[in-house]
């Protein structure tokens, strides 16, 4: 059988004001950065047993009628940076992957929705969230490139934000029968 490849998630996180959101999608327009996407997603956080012990966590993240199950774990860094062991699949039946989720032992700890814009700018993707409790930027490649993305796009000075969207969904969000949700306002319908 053969071993799937190690994939080390790298990134770092900002939060962001509005206008500073305004500011950067110039800028990123500006330095050729190339536009991929927007999409809504909706975050389902699982954790428990010996997950817990080793920093790991699985989500399920529906985008429309597509899912993707996402195995993420801690790696220990000195860069400042998120380091992750991450394996990803696609998921076809959403309700049977969250039974064998729950057989399993672990639980649904978190629930956020997410708008998120990807950019390419040279070697790294940017992203710029929108979640219920914030605005947030994203930039994921190898550390050097990362370091050379925050001096192209003037981030240097902006502070990190260290935690990840299913912590911050725990502090900001809403207990819905024991699980934390954050979810943006429906309005009502006339």
């Amino acid at each position: 059988m053969a071993r799937l490849p190690v994939k080390i998630e790298t990134e770092k996180k900002y939060r962001l004001g509005a206008k500073r959101v305004e500011e950067l999608t110039a800028k990123l327009s500006e330095l050729g950065a190339v536009f991929l996407k927007e999409v809504f997603e909706v975050n389902y956080q699982h954790r428990g047993g010996d997950m817990d012990e080793r920093g790991a966590t699985l989500r399920l993240r529906k985008i429309g009628d597509f899912t993707v199950l996402t195995y993420k774990e801690k790696v220990k860094s000195e860069s400042g940076a998120k380091h992750k062991l991450e394996y990803e699949t696609n998921v076809s039946d959403v309700e049977a992957m969250e039974k064998i989720i729950e057989r399993l032992g672990y639980r649904l700890t978190a629930v956020y929705e997410k708008r998120r814009k990807y950019w390419q700018l040279g070697s790294v993707e940017v992203v710029l969230d929108e979640l219920p409790f914030g605005l947030f930027m994203e930039i994921e490649g190898s550390i050097e490139e990362i370091e050379k993305a925050e001096r192209l796009l003037g981030m240097r000075e902006i502070e990190r934000e260290p935690r990840g969207y299913p912590r911050l969904t725990i502090k900001y969000g809403k207990n819905v029968n024991g699980v934390m949700e954050a979810r943006f306002e429906r309005k009502a319908s006339a």
